[in-house]
């Protein structure tokens, strides 16, 4: 008789945007000609950039014709966009080689993917709070998950110490949910953990175009013996609005070593087989990103985004209440006022002002307590949604 992987059961249930997308259809069906105001979501909503475009079109017509007609695309990427991507890694200071970079069609897929690399019995630690992501890849992997929490008091950016016993450290920044990001300090001090225990850092660097302060490190190659413990998931869904037309890169070293045995090399021969690579025509439009029009075009974006974070930031500065992020990230984590819950907070913003975020509950224990709001949402509902939070938090 087939036996199912069991390890699905323990997966808690994917209810928080399901319950948010059921109490806000039944708040809209009470409440006919009301305006909800969605600023949870962390999907963009600016459109791709006029240079991702046109290559995009390009790269359509190129399948049109027999002379420049692309099929298979090599597992680990085109070189014309792992060369750009190196590239973009250099200006930032830090040394990443062309075949040290593999191209996918996202940083979640690759955050399942990169844990066949691991033993199943290597224990994982993870931040919390944290995407949902590291818990539950792990789970359905079977491997032992350590919580370290983070809180107020270190700004939700905890330093390693030797109680920490793992294998695999996942470490975000800047961080979904909290906004929060590693200093050059900080995440050295990760890094000489790691190096020192034989552990590897999972380090997602999805949300580092964000980083607008030249002190704070967009990739952890930025630092000393990185290459020698991590690997960098990235992705261009929040970078460049390719949440739907999908592609991401992995950087891992050549000089990552455990065991005896070489991850860069095991990640290449990984996607030899779990891959017959990404689409010429996205690989296209992904390397506009990397020209210099390209890279015009999406910081003009990412301000707008920033400027929406900065609507929040004013406002709960306004009303003097606590919150992380919202600088250098596209994410405001706000503690809920007078003791509340995330979710009656969720409630009280909803019924009161008609404005939808996220509780903290749903990324981990830590996260109770805690109210999360995204900054890709509409310039002019943005500005609404913090108008009315910010009087309702003052009134309040």
């Amino acid at each position: 008789m087939l036996a199912p992987n069991m390890r699905y059961a323990e997966l808690k249930d994917s209810y928080l945007f399901n319950t948010i997308y059921k109490k806000t259809d039944e708040y809209l069906t009470a409440h006919p000609g009301k305006q909800v105001l969605r600023m949870g979501v962390g999907d963009v909503s600016l459109p791709l950039c006029d240079a991702v475009i046109k290559a995009l079109h390009e790269a359509v017509d190129d399948q049109a014709k027999a002379a420049t007609f692309h099929g298979y695309m090599p597992e680990a990427g085109a070189p014309f966009l792992r060369k750009a991507i190196a590239g973009y890694y250099a200006e930032k200071g830090a040394k990443v080689s062309e075949n040290e970079i593999f191209i996918s069609s996202g940083a979640c897929d690759d955050l399942g993917d990169i844990l066949e690399l691991f033993d199943q019995n290597n224990t994982v630690m993870v931040i919390e709070p944290a995407y949902p992501e590291y818990v539950d890849t792990n789970i359905l992997g079977g491997r032992k998950i350590v919580h370290l929490s983070s809180n107020e008091e270190n700004g939700f950016l905890p330093e390693p110490d030797e109680s920490i016993k793992a294998d695999i450290l996942y470490i975000c920044s800047p961080n979904n949910p909290t906004g929060a990001v590693f200093n050059r300090l900080q995440l050295q001090a990760w890094i000489d953990f790691a190096n020192k225990n034989g552990a590897v850092i999972l380090f997602d660097a999805a949300y580092e175009i964000f980083i607008e302060d030249n002190d704070l490190p967009h990739s952890i190659y930025e630092l000393d013996r990185a290459d020698t413990c991590a690997i960098e998931i990235c992705s261009l869904s929040k970078t460049a609005g390719f949440t739907g037309t999908r592609l991401g890169y992995t950087v891992v070293p050549q000089n990552l070593v455990r065991g005896g045995m070489n991850l860069n090399a095991m990640w290449s021969r990984n996607r030899e087989t779990r891959t017959n690579g990404v689409s010429y025509i996205l690989q296209k439009g992904a390397a506009a990103v990397f020209t210099p029009e390209g890279q015009a075009q999406i910081h003009k974006n990412i301000r707008l985004y920033l400027e929406n974070a900065s609507y929040f930031t004013n406002a709960l500065n306004d009303a003097g209440i606590w919150y992380c992020g919202g600088q250098n990230s596209p994410y405001i984590w706000m503690k809920c006022p007078d003791g509340m819950s995330g979710w009656e907070f969720f409630d009280y913003l909803l019924n009161e002002i008609q404005v939808v975020g996220i509780p903290g509950d749903g990324f981990g224990e830590c996260g109770k307590g805690y109210f999360r709001f995204s900054a890709f949402g509409n310039p002019d509902d943005t500005k609404e949604a913090a108008n009315r939070l910010c009087a309702l938090l003052k009134k309040g």
